[in-house]
Parts: C-alpha cells; sequence; structure tokens
C-alpha cells in the first residue's frame, strides 16, 4: 500500500475519532455511541443510508439489523461483499424511536459524510432512501421516480456518480420492492466498469487548410 493510501486510512479514521463525540444536534442527548461508518476505506462503491437503528446503535456499526443482512445479500447477488465497498448513513447518530431524520439535524450532520466522502474518493455513490438521495443529489424527487437512473454530481468539488437506490428496508416490508432492488443492484458492476474506464486519447487536431491564396504560402 503506497504511503498516500495509508495516510488517508488514518486520516479518515482520526477523523472518525473526532467525530465520536459530536455534539452539533439534539440526538447526542440520546445516542448510545456515534455510527461514524464502515468498510474499505478506498472504496471505488460508496453506500449511503438515513440513519442508524437500535442495533447500529449499540454496536456502532451502520446496517447490522434485518435491513444489512438484505443489503448483504443483494451485494453477493452481484459479486461483490461489506468488504468491497464502504457503508454510512446520513445521521451519524440514532433518532429517538428510529424516526425520521429533521432537517436541522441533516443540517448539523451533512458536513461529517460530505468529509468522509472527500477522504474516501469513492466513484459511485449509491444513495439508499429518499434522505440519502435528496441530501446528495441536492434534489426533492422522491426515490421513487429516480431510483435506478446514475446522474453525475459533484460532492466536496469531486465529481461522483450517483445511483439512487430503494432503501433495503423497503423490501422488508413490502416483498414486491425486492425484485426492484436486485434488478437496480444488478446494474452496479456495469456502472463502476464504466466509470473506471479510461477516457480515450484527445484527437489529433486537423491540419486547416489556409485561405491565404497559394502565392503568398510560397507555393508558386
Amino acid at each position: 500500500m503506497s504511503a498516500v493510501r495509508v495516510e488517508s486510512v488514518d486520516e479518515l479514521q482520526a477523523y472518525a475519532d473526532s467525530v465520536a463525540g459530536c455534539t452539533r444536534c439534539r440526538l447526542a442527548q440520546g445516542r448510545t455511541q456515534v455510527v461514524f461508518g464502515a468498510g474499505n476505506a478506498h472504496a471505488d462503491l460508496m453506500f449511503v443510508g438515513e440513519a442508524p437503528g437500535f442495533h447500529e446503535d449499540k454496536q456502532g456499526i451502520p446496517f447490522v439489523g434485518q435491513a444489512g443482512k438484505l443489503l448483504e445479500r443483494l451485494l453477493a447477488g452481484v459479486g461483490m461483499s461489506r468488504g468491497d465497498v464502504y457503508i454510512a448513513n446520513v445521521l451519524k447518530c440514532r433518532p429517538p424511536g428510529n424516526r425520521d431524520p429533521q432537517l436541522d439535524e441533516i443540517e448539523a450532520c451533512e458536513s461529517h459524510l460530505f468529509r468522509q466522502i472527500a477522504l474516501i474518493e469513492p466513484i459511485v455513490v449509491a444513495t439508499l432512501g429518499n434522505f440519502a438521495t435528496k441530501l446528495l443529489s441536492g434534489r426533492q424527487t422522491g426515490i421513487t421516480k429516480v431510483h435506478g437512473q446514475e446522474q453525475p454530481t459533484t460532492i466536496g468539488g469531486r465529481e461522483v456518480l450517483l445511483y439512487p437506490l430503494y432503501h433495503p428496508a423497503a423490501a422488508l416490508y413490502t416483498p414486491a420492492m425486492l425484485k426492484v432492488l436486485e434488478s437496480d443492484f444488478a446494474r452496479l458492476p456495469e456502472l463502476l466498469g464504466r466509470a473506471l474506464m479510461p477516457l480515450p486519447p484527445e484527437p489529433e487536431l486537423a491540419l486547416v487548410a489556409h485561405s491565404a491564396p497559394a502565392e503568398q504560402l510560397g507555393l508558386f
């Protein structure tokens, strides 16, 4: 591993350590711990969910409950595992009773997520559900309309391919949603491959005919 990669891993861990005591919003009062994120610090694919739940709050790791098990199944279906990706949430602390994130909580926490993305430098950022999709796309269009539709966007001054997906929890409550998720997940290898392809070299500029008379060009 190069010195640069080791340095960025250390920087991500140092940032995680600094966030562990975050008190920017009211959620700090009821959490067990900050759930910063987990996975490959140099992942080309990063998942962003909504917020930690009960099990995540206890273990300090995102997506370890039933939704997390389904996420692992979906990854396995495209030949990947948790060790290949990085997983985080919009909020780093569990909202009471797993309620929806509130606007001021998202605003207080969003810079933590943006910093994570800047340090990990993923190529594809897959948003899971409405909250992550709306925050990172900068649009209020719901997940029902945009799931499975990749869109280039700039996050933290760096271009990434944003890929909105339904949250795995949706498939736990609506089994028919599983087929949609599987179909959208099936495109991930192609999106990663496309994003990783080197750009073709720029064609050399063709010689442009000079408009001056031939005698001025010294041809006669």
